[in-house]
């Protein structure tokens, strides 16, 4: 007599068959009662339906990280724009156009906690070319200032303009923001800030913050500049 061979069923075959035939724990309910599955929190079996309220519990925990980091973020970008507000108001306020790059710089470090900054401009009207940031600059920073298409960040090579933030410790690391009336126009400026600590600008740190402060500083520095 010829054995029939015995159908050998995968785990794969099981789903699929559970996944075809959703009634089936409905035909079989004794079944569910009777399933134990060893808990993640610890070394005891529970019930299936004890299981899925531990995921369930998981999940919620997984979501109620995330809503607490989205409102920490968004608490900070609040307090970003607020600082960024309190700084464009001082130099709207600026009523001597010839001490607004100092104020402009001074609120920065005021309002964005930053230990280094400074800026260079050329091409300016002649009442301001006796300025301190009217100092003559090499013939790299405007060839510098004009290739930027975004803010440069990153470590302290060596840059000339790093020398423009005082006769204390260099910078370890630095961003350079050229200043123009628009994209499309060459660079009247460079604005510079620094840091001690290498990890403050860093090559793959966003720029979209420090984008809009190139924005603003141009906008607000223009009357200053020849055809500003």
């Amino acid at each position: 007599m010829t054995e029939t061979p015995t159908m050998q069923l995968t785990e794969q075959d099981l789903a699929a068959y559970l996944a075809e035939h959703p009634d089936f724990f409905e035909r079989h309910a004794e079944l569910l009662a009777g399933v134990q599955l060893q808990s993640p929190h610890g070394n005891r079996a529970v019930s299936l339906q004890e299981r899925q309220i531990e995921m369930l519990r998981d999940k919620m925990r997984v979501l109620e990280h995330r809503l607490a980091d989205m409102m920490r973020h968004a608490a900070e970008n609040e307090a970003i724009s607020g600082r960024l507000l309190d700084w464009v108001r001082a130099m709207l306020r600026e009523a001597d156009a010839a001490a607004l790059p100092h104020t402009l710089v001074r609120d920065m470090q005021q309002q964005f906690q930053l230990p280094q900054a400074a800026l260079r401009l050329w091409n300016l009207l002649p009442a301001y070319t006796t300025q301190d940031y009217a100092a003559d600059v090499g013939a790299d920073i405007p060839v510098l200032a004009n290739s930027l298409s975004q803010p440069y960040c990153g470590a302290n090579a060596g840059f000339e303009a790093a020398r423009w933030l005082g006769t204390g410790a260099p910078p370890q690391s630095m961003a350079m923001i050229a200043l123009r009336a628009s994209d499309e126009t060459p660079a009247f400026g460079l604005l510079v800030l620094g840091s001690p600590q290498a990890d403050r600008f860093t090559a793959d740190m966003g720029t979209e913050f420090l984008t809009r402060i190139g924005h603003l500083a141009s906008a607000g520095l223009q009357r200053l500049v020849r055809g500003g």
